[in-house]
């Protein structure tokens, strides 16, 4: 039984030599925060020290170079003037697109055991639809492949879209019985073949769930038959004719130097022909003269 305190004394004393294990330690109550732009966002950070009582703290943006929040007591850049700190948590008023990103709170303790701590907080501002851009051929001729795009590059998360014919929906659905495919995701309306029933005036709307749904001013498509055009025909017909023109002045002029292997055949038959006929001896006898005497 005497041994008994002295053990337990014993164990006291050893837990009194070994140095305490807590150190600094950091965390946050929501490490993803999404709110809507020109509202208020609050970044969280909390820690504890083990005997550090003015630790240093930072904030820093993870971007192509990381850069600084929150540093030596201030906030800096486009946060200055914008962004309060309590504790070691951020309120960041009237939040853009451009201040989405992800976030490092930084907490750091010389005294402790463990110097450094740090926590990752993302922020992701959502923005509701804008007027999308919206392309629509004025003209197409019937039986052509045509394409309609619609496009809002600004809503965050990435608006759907759905388009209108005369202020109609037009259906999402492959069905046999229609001649077009709409994807809600690009905002692309492919025609295969236009008829003129697809004439019409057409618009497209962008949502995202975010605010109301935002959609471009509507624009007629006509469709049209293939029709000659007099002037046209009349400008093929003279060009063709002006070419073979030009074509018989080339060829003639080229007979004339000697140019073309055709044409030098021909004139040297011709030579010959009228070498032939100067020399060609006669065929009466009595047409022969005695040019030249001679004995036996």
């Amino acid at each position: 039984m005497g041994r008994a305190p002295l053990l337990n004394l014993s164990a006291l004393l050893t837990l009194m030599l070994i140095p305490s294990t807590i150190s600094v330690t950091v965390s946050t109550s929501k490490p993803k925060v999404e709110v809507h732009e020109n509202t208020n966002a609050v970044l969280s950070c909390e820690f504890r020290t083990e005997k550090e009582t003015n630790p240093r703290i930072e904030w820093k943006k993870k971007g192509k170079d990381t850069s600084y929040v929150y540093f030596d007591g201030e906030f800096t850049g486009s946060f200055k003037g914008r962004a309060s700190m309590e504790g070691a948590t951020v309120t960041v008023r009237g939040v853009t697109q451009k201040d989405s990103g992800v976030y490092y709170c930084e907490v750091t303790a010389k005294h402790d055991k463990t110097h450094f701590g740090e926590v990752t907080v993302t922020l992701s501002v959502l923005v509701p639809p804008h007027a999308p851009s919206c392309h629509v051929p004025e003209t197409v001729m019937r039986g052509s492949a045509v394409e309609l795009h619609c496009k809002d590059k600004l809503s965050v998360p990435p608006a759907t879209y759905s388009w209108y014919k005369d202020n109609k929906p037009l259906s999402t659905a492959h069905l046999p019985d229609i001649n077009y495919n709409l994807d809600p995701k690009t905002g692309t309306l492919k025609f295969k073949s236009v008829s003129k029933s697809d004439a019409g005036q057409y618009r497209c709307e962008a949502s995202n769930g975010i605010g109301a749904p935002k959609t471009c001013a509507g624009q007629h498509m006509k469709i049209t038959e293939f029709e000659l055009n007099l002037t046209l025909v009349i400008a093929v017909g003279v060009g063709a004719a002006l070419f073979l023109l030009s074509c018989s002045l080339a060829i003639c002029l080229c007979c004339r130097r000697g140019c073309c292997r055709c044409c030098r055949k021909d004139k040297k038959k011709g030579k010959q022909k009228r070498n032939m006929t100067k020399h060609r001896p006669p065929t009466d006898p009595r047409h022969y003269r005695h040019t030249k005497s001679f004995m036996i």
